[in-house]
């Protein structure tokens, strides 16, 4: 891969933990999260005004995308609500890279090297390896976070398919946030009849920042599946476990533990290999 790829791709890896971060220290994640949706959708409006429109055969790609991250912030907030942070964001993001290589293999002929695939599974396995699962006889906390990994995986091979299609994958960005926008707002309004606002205005700008720093961090992939293999990319993206672990450290009070260490390793280990691959 392009240096200049791999280095936006992590910087997409420490905007996606921030605003994971910002997600998991909201008390109302639901709208939390309705409230970030509508600020990428208001951050992607440039995009869909400066850029030409996606080639029509982009457009079931953008719907069906829209559908799949419906399910997935669904999912998300689901295995946020019944597992802890710890277990949940490493099983999600673990499971996505190798689910995305299998995707793009089977669907768009997509074909990687031993070597690839090793670094696929170095970080696949040093994300997994940081959850903890403490209770083997209740797993729907461990369950709800891979159907949340499967739906990234589903909607990162439909991006990345739908991406290459459309002509320019600004405005197939654009699209897709603007469109995804609403979904969760209406989820909230339908089930707490009110508009999705968070008691305190500071909490509210925060999370449409939050917004803001996911389209930068998907705007980016989606961007970067046009130029290299889903599945490298995606790997390089779920690198993104460790900067949540450094931020869990800084910011958050959590330890960081040898488990933890030994697993960034791994990770570390898996993107550099990914990254050396052209």
């Amino acid at each position: 891969m392009n240096p200049g790829v791999v280095a936006l791709v992590l910087l997409a890896a420490l905007l996606h933990a921030s605003w994971n971060a910002l997600l998991k220290s909201s008390g109302d994640r639901l709208s939390s999260l309705a409230i970030m949706t509508i600020g990428a959708g208001l951050g992607a409006l440039p995009l869909i005004l400066l850029t030409p429109l996606p080639h029509t055969a982009a457009w079931p790609y953008i719907l069906l995308s829209g559908a799949l991250h419906t399910g997935y912030n669904l999912f998300l907030i689901r295995a946020y609500r019944i597992g802890d942070f710890s277990q949940s964001y490493p099983i999600a993001r673990g499971s996505s890279p190798l689910l995305v290589a299998i995707g793009a293999a089977l669907l768009v002929g997509e074909k990687m090297g031993g070597a690839t695939w090793i670094g696929v599974g170095l970080v696949s396995l040093g994300i997994i390896s940081l959850a903890q699962i403490k209770d083997r006889h209740n797993l729907s906390g461990p369950i709800a976070a891979f159907t949340t990994g499967a739906f990234i995986a589903a909607y990162t091979v439909t991006d990345g398919i739908g991406a290459r299609a459309s002509g320019n994958a600004l405005a197939y960005s654009g699209w897709l946030f603007v469109l995804d926008s609403a979904p969760l707002a209406l989820i909230v309004m339908w089930q707490q009849r009110r508009w999705p606002v968070l008691p305190q205005a500071r909490q509210n700008w925060i999370s449409l920042a939050g917004g803001v720093m996911s389209l930068l961090a998907y705007g980016i992939v989606i961007w970067a599946v046009t130029l290299a293999p889903m599945g490298t990319v995606s790997a390089l993206r779920e690198t993104s476990v460790l900067f949540a672990a450094v931020i869990g450290s800084l910011f958050l009070g959590e330890k960081l533990t040898q488990r933890r260490i030994v697993a960034a390793l791994l990770i570390a280990t898996g993107a550099i290999v990914l990254g050396m691959q052209r």
